[in-house]
């Protein structure tokens, strides 16, 4: 017993640090508490009965855990990246970026924070527009000044190879000094651009060129039912 203990203690933590994971943060995936993974990583517990999800989440099995084999990959049921499942299923890779744009405004980093990229089948994106992948993201927004187009939490999906204003009124992510927004831009005579929401209650405002910065033209919204 002393022996289990001290080999899933070991092979745990190996496998743990391998993972890149945190005790806290395997906890939260698996839906444990951390007390049930801290006390597999002192050798305090011989086994769960998460040790199966444990040991997939770890790339092992629970065999190799507990010193049945030596092996650690015998066996092995290894969660599949965004990339072997976009790649087995056809599918295209879409940056998600970790940060809101206001459809009001929001404070913005200068740079585009990405998050794991999204599988999504070609077909469906290429219904919004014909860029790569890669030249994509999906944003969430916040605020009511797009209603009812846009609503609060919507998210949205933001070609990047579009940056120049074509063709009057569409709605395009665009940044104001520190302030990120999505609206709709209409380009005038004297070379000045006016921000528009489609909330009737929010008021247009005017920006010179030298103002607007454009990151993207908005070309898909996705809502939660």
């Amino acid at each position: 017993m002393v022996r289990t203990k001290l080999v899933i203690s070991a092979r745990f933590r190996e496998r743990l640090e391998a993972a890149g994971f945190s005790q806290s943060a395997l906890a939260r995936k698996i839906g444990v508490s951390q007390a049930t993974i801290g006390k597999l990583a002192l050798g305090e517990s011989t086994g769960s009965k998460h040790l199966h999800v444990i040991a997939q989440v770890l790339g092992t099995t629970p065999a190799y855990l507990t010193g049945e084999t030596d092996d650690p990959e015998v066996g092995a049921l290894l969660t599949p990246t965004p990339e072997v499942l976009a790649d087995q299923l056809d599918l295209v890779l879409v940056p998600q970026i970790d940060m809101s744009y206001g459809l009001g405004a929001t404070f913005i980093d200068e740079q585009l924070v990405k998050t794991n990229p999204v599988p999504f089948p070609r077909s469906w994106l290429e219904l919004f527009s014909k860029s790569e992948p890669e030249n994509m993201f999906f944003a969430l927004a916040e605020g009511d000044s797009m209603e009812p187009t846009i609503m609060d939490r919507d998210i949205v999906l933001v070609d990047r190879t579009q940056h120049t204003i074509r063709g009057q009124d569409r709605m395009w992510a665009i940044a104001m000094g520190p302030l990120g927004m999505i609206k709709r831009v209409r380009a005038l005579p004297d070379g000045t651009f006016k921000i528009i929401s489609d909330n009737p209650r929010v008021p247009p405002e005017i920006a010179c060129e030298s103002e607007l910065h454009v990151v993207g033209r908005v070309v898909g919204v996705v809502r939660k039912t």
